[in-house]
């Protein structure tokens, strides 16, 4: 059989397609090989989520092109979907799969291959641009949703299950919405028969992701009391096998007292909760279309910290908005401070063609979103070693996931509940007991390093 090669770009759920891609092509028999090899198809899972996303994929798509002149180059997702016209110019693809269709992969690339056998000529790159235009369909009216069901993953200890695709909310910075189309949700027991069948092959975390997952089961709209995430929740909790519960990104909005009640009834959740934030500014968050305020997305922090002792609290930034003053830059920066997250995802914001926010006036130089990225990165060092050290000294359950070398000694590395990465020191002449995979309770004793804290047992 001929042999492959994926290299994935992107978010949490383009991973579990790249998953179930992966999982599809070598059921059928093809040969699975590393990106950087000589392969006979290249199979790229885009990215266009800024300006820098979409180069990316164009330098995979070359990379892979140049790698091996005679291959198929096969690009997916986000990237083609959003930029239908450039793709089917770009003579670097050999076939171009939009979203919605990563589950027909098989069959188009099949189908490909026997077009291009009947032809005769051998010569993958002389690509048929009809096609092309064949596998992208129109995202914005489809309310389908993309099935696919994983029986293993590419990581060894915790499953990402993907349950929602599509976003309603039309961030004036975001393409999303135009790339995977409107909000859609999966059938929870289809969800949960794929949870089962990974519970028994040894999977004891699961996370629950989506593009927007504080919409699943809802068909749009921001009445987040409508969401069926709780059930899932819920459903997930009654999987004997399945000892950890794990979120992805949540909108602020559904944070209520009602929510946060719910989730604490789930003994499994993990305490680690990423809320998507953007900009402590409120007049940047208007014209982001951001639909709340700073001191709402406070009120929802305030709920998670009442319910749950001491949860992680995770978050995204951008820096660099267009019209973004030294005075709002500042509210930002003091909201963070005054919040205190554990982690912090700093962005600098990218131009994207096709956005509104992409022709806003005030554009800011990349030289100040550089000094005003620095400011926050050191901050969210700063508060990252806060949390940590508020947990040393404490009880904690660590599922480990892998042996590494850190200093001349030998570790397994894994993550508390809160997502606090700590390492299991392995003695010397002591039996190797495997211990990946494995949930065990001890103690955070002292920093290993600045990320990582020591476990003992």
């Amino acid at each position: 059989m001929k042999s492959i090669a994926f290299h994935n770009l992107g978010c949490k759920v383009n991973g579990y397609e790249m998953d179930f891609m992966q999982q599809t092509l070598q059921d059928k028999g093809y040969h699975i090989v590393p990106f950087d090899e000589k392969a006979d198809i290249y199979i790229i899972n885009t990215c266009t989520v800024t300006n820098i996303a979409d180069r990316k994929s164009r330098q995979m798509i070359h990379r892979a092109r140049k790698a091996n002149p005679e291959a198929v180059v096969v690009a997916v997702g986000c990237y083609v979907q959003a930029g239908k016209e450039n793709v089917l110019r770009d003579e670097g693809i050999d076939l171009a799969i939009g979203n919605n269709r990563k589950k027909d992969l098989l069959p188009l690339l099949e189908e490909y291959l026997a077009a291009e056998k009947r032809k005769g000529t051998g010569d993958c790159g002389a690509a048929d641009k009809t096609l092309q235009g064949t596998t992208i369909i129109d995202i914005a009216h489809t309310e389908e949703y993309e099935s696919m069901k994983l029986t293993r993953t590419a990581e060894h200890t915790r499953a990402f299950i993907k349950v929602q695709d599509g976003c309603d909310q039309f961030c004036s910075y975001c393409i999303i919405p135009y790339a995977r189309g409107r909000v859609r949700s999966r059938d929870m027991e289809d969800a949960l028969e794929e949870i089962r069948g990974l519970a028994e092959k040894g999977y004891q975390e699961v996370v629950l992701t989506g593009i927007h997952l504080s919409s699943y089961g809802m068909t749009g709209g921001n009445d987040f009391t409508q969401s069926r995430l709780p059930g899932l929740i819920e459903a997930v909790e009654q999987i004997p096998e399945i000892k950890r519960i794990r979120l992805g990104s949540l909108e602020p909005r559904i944070i209520t007292d009602r929510f946060a009640a719910e989730l604490k009834g789930a003994a499994k959740l993990c305490p680690h909760f990423h809320l998507s934030l953007q900009s402590g500014c409120n007049e940047t968050l208007k014209r982001m279309n951001r639909k709340y305020s700073a001191e709402e997305y406070y009120e929802k922090v305030c709920i998670l910290r009442e319910n749950f002792r001491d949860p992680a609290l995770t978050t995204d930034v951008i820096v660099g908005f267009p019209g973004e003053t030294q005075d709002e830059f500042e509210k930002t920066e003091a909201f963070l401070a005054k919040t205190g997250f554990y982690e912090m995802h700093v962005f600098k914001y990218s131009r994207r063609a096709g956005t509104k926010a992409s022709l806003m006036k005030d554009q800011i130089s990349e030289e100040l979103k550089t000094v005003r990225s620095k400011i926050l990165l050191e901050l969210g060092d700063k508060m990252s070693c806060e949390y940590r050290e508020r947990h040393l000294h404490s009880r904690a359950e660590v599922l480990f996931e892998e042996a590494k070398e850190i200093d001349g000694r030998q570790y397994y590395l894994g993550f508390t509940k809160e997502y606090i990465r700590a390492a299991y020191e392995i003695q010397e002449g002591a039996a190797q007991e495997k211990i990946s995979g494995r949930i065990m309770t001890g103690e955070l004793t002292e920093f290993l390093k600045s990320d990582i804290l020591l476990f003992g047992s």
